[in-house]
């Protein structure tokens, strides 16, 4: 299976992430292999992240200003941090999550470079999706699906199997009827 562009760049924040199956992970390496516009529209994705990663590794380079920060509470907060994002935490953890963002500068610009990267992954998904017209994650999950479940039998097949059955126990009752 080939991926198109439009494709491609819908995937593309999962790709970066890893949370795309591995034959799925495969066609995406493949196209960008394959097609210098999407590389370089993947290379560009790279920069922008690593942009905001340097930032965090700017602010934690300082011992003393990291080991003040590195708390039990700063960790569990990295824990919880793509949950609160996605609006997935309970009330008490989006608490415990907005207090430890408020007192820790390291769990403040942690949050403001996960909702930059959200808006960054909205907008261009939101840039291709306009782009193609047409919404493609649909298409995308049934080709997904139809990939795990290749060995399926024909519906069709298994209509007739069942009407044979049907036809089987109506002819198997008519006969005991007869005979008793």
């Amino acid at each position: 299976m080939e991926l198109s562009c439009s494709q491609v760049s819908a995937l593309m924040s999962f790709y970066m992430e890893n949370k795309l199956s591995d034959k799925l992970t495969q066609y995406i390496s493949r196209h960008l292999e394959l097609c210098p516009a999407c590389a370089e529209k993947y290379e560009n994705f790279k920069k922008i992240m690593s942009k905001y990663t340097n930032v965090h590794k700017e602010i934690t380079q300082n011992d003393e200003f990291e080991t003040q920060f590195m708390t039990k509470q700063y960790e569990e907060f990295k824990l919880n941090l793509s949950a609160y994002v996605d609006n997935e935490l309970d009330e008490r953890e989006n608490i415990k999550v907005k207090k430890t963002a408020i007192t820790n500068p390291l769990a403040k610009q942690d949050l403001k470079d996960a909702y930059a990267f959200k808006q960054l992954l909205h907008s261009a998904f939101e840039k291709t999706k306009n782009d193609a017209k047409i919404d493609l994650s649909k298409f995308i999950i049934s080709q997904m699906y139809t990939d795990l479940n290749e060995k399926r039998p024909d519906p069709f097949v298994q209509v007739i199997l069942l009407f044979w059955g049907i036809i089987a126990c109506i002819t198997a009752g008519v006969i005991g009827i007869l005979y008793l």
